[in-house]
C-alpha cells in the first residue's frame, strides 16, 4: 500500500488497478433518432469503458452528472448483481469516480444516489477525490411507501439520500428557486407553517 500522507479510505485491492486503454465510441446510425446534429448520446456498453472514450473529447466540459450506482444492498437484480464483497464495490466506484471527477468543468458538479448499505464509505472516497472543501449537501429523502418501525419494533431504512460535490468554482449558495409545501405534505411531516399575519 502506498503512503502518501493524506486522509484516505483504503481497502483491498484500490492500488492493483489495471491501465485502461483509451477507447473510442463508434455510432450505430440504425439506432440513432432525433436531430442528427444534436450531442446527446446514449451509449451502450460496459460504462467504465464508455467514461473512458468520453475522456478523449469531454474532460473538462461537463457541466452536471448524475449517477445511480449499485448500492451494494445483497439483492440480485436482473439486469446486475447488487451484492458484490465490499472492496470489490468500492474499486467499481472509485475507478468510475475518478474518471468523472476529470470529465467535470471547473464549475460543474456531480450528483450520487445512494442509501446507507455503502453511503458513508461513498462519501469519504469522494472527499478523497474532490476534496472535503467540495462536499456541497447530502441531500437525504424519504422513500415512498416505506415505514420507519415494523412489526415487534424493527427499524427499517426509510430513507435514501444524494451526495453532491463541485468540482472547483461553483457557488451554490444562492436559492434560484423554491416552492411551498403543499398542506398534504405538512400533514403528512405534522409540520406547520404560518404565514405573518395569518392565524
Amino acid at each position: 500500500m502506498q503512503k502518501i500522507g493524506r486522509l484516505e479510505l483504503t481497502w483491498t485491492g484500490k492500488y492493483e488497478e489495471k491501465e485502461l486503454e483509451p477507447r473510442i465510441l463508434i455510432e450505430d446510425k440504425s439506432m440513432s433518432y432525433g436531430d442528427p446534429e444534436s450531442d446527446n448520446m446514449l451509449i451502450h456498453g460496459d460504462n467504465l469503458l464508455a467514461l473512458k472514450a468520453l475522456e478523449n473529447d469531454f474532460t473538462g466540459k461537463i457541466r452536471c452528472i448524475y449517477i445511480d450506482p449499485p448500492y451494494n444492498t445483497g439483492n440480485a437484480f436482473d439486469h446486475f448483481d447488487d451484492d458484490v464483497e465490499h472492496s470489490i464495490w468500492l474499486n467499481l466506484l472509485y475507478k468510475r469516480i475518478r474518471i468523472l471527477y476529470s470529465l467535470l468543468s471547473e464549475n460543474g458538479t456531480l450528483w450520487i444516489s445512494i442509501d446507507s448499505t455503502e453511503g458513508h464509505y461513498l462519501k469519504v472516497m469522494c472527499d478523497e477525490i474532490f476534496g472535503r472543501q467540495n462536499f456541497v449537501s447530502d441531500i437525504t429523502y424519504e422513500k415512498s411507501n416505506v415505514t420507519g418501525l415494523g412489526q415487534g419494533g424493527a427499524i427499517f431504512n426509510t430513507g435514501e439520500k444524494i451526495l453532491v460535490y463541485k468540482k472547483n468554482l461553483l457557488e451554490l449558495n444562492e436559492v434560484l428557486s423554491s416552492e411551498k409545501l403543499s398542506k398534504k405534505t405538512m400533514q403528512r411531516y405534522r409540520k406547520y407553517i404560518k404565514d405573518e399575519g395569518k392565524k
